[in-house]
């Protein structure tokens, strides 16, 4: 098993072994390896995910929950919830926010469900409406710095369908200039000016179909 975090376009695997998913990463030159668990090993591998020499990094221990937790503790947790939103033909509802493509999704409430928070959040950036939540889809992190804090955000993906191609109403607020249903090669086009782990959830929505 693995845990994939982003730092910007750079993916850091947490494993409790290396299996076939990371050895495309493994053996390049630009790849971080740990092996040993320690804090410094923890300080380490944070260290060089923010060199721009280095594009991955791989960190083994074979008790996954201890070093996720050891990691965890070094940022300021968030999480977040959103949909793949697809309609009877498979066009997915895309929207485009600071110059990005994106899925909607934005921050959970206090007290509020992870199911709640991501048909809130669609609704409320796209304008859509009779959202019928399926199943989760994949979770996802990524990390960034805030007013000097080193940030983790958990995004927790649901599929989602809508009865027909609704009208799209881009929550301008928070930044989103458009929104679109897209086909699948449309999407494929936009998938070249999207963040990785928006990549990663559609791909994993395509495979599973």
């Amino acid at each position: 098993m693995h845990i994939k975090i982003y730092f910007n376009d750079k993916p850091l695997f947490l494993c409790d072994e290396t299996d076939k998913t990371l050895e495309p990463y493994r053996h390049h030159d630009d790849t971080i390896l740990i092996d040993e668990f320690s804090t410094q090993a923890v300080n380490s591998m944070l260290h060089e995910m923010e060199r721009p020499v280095i594009h991955a990094g791989i960190f083994v221990h074979n008790n996954l929950a201890a070093l996720q937790k050891a990691f965890w503790k070094k940022f300021m947790v968030i999480k977040a919830a959103g949909g793949l939103v697809h309609t009877k033909k498979k066009d997915i509802l895309m929207i485009f926010r600071r110059g990005k493509w994106d899925l909607p999704k934005g921050k959970l409430d206090k007290g509020e469900t992870l199911e709640h928070c991501a048909i809130r959040e669609v609704g409320e950036e796209t304008g859509i409406t009779q959202i019928q939540l399926k199943k989760p889809l994949l979770t996802t992190y990524h990390t960034y710095h805030e007013s000097g804090k080193f940030m983790l955000k958990e995004s927790y993906w649901f599929e989602m369908t809508v009865p027909d191609n609704q009208t799209l109403i881009p929550q301008l607020a928070e930044n989103i200039q458009e929104a679109i249903w897209a086909g699948e090669a449309k999407v494929k086009e936009c998938l070249l000016h999207a963040f990785p782990s928006v990549v990663d959830v559609i791909h994993h929505f395509w495979q599973s179909r």
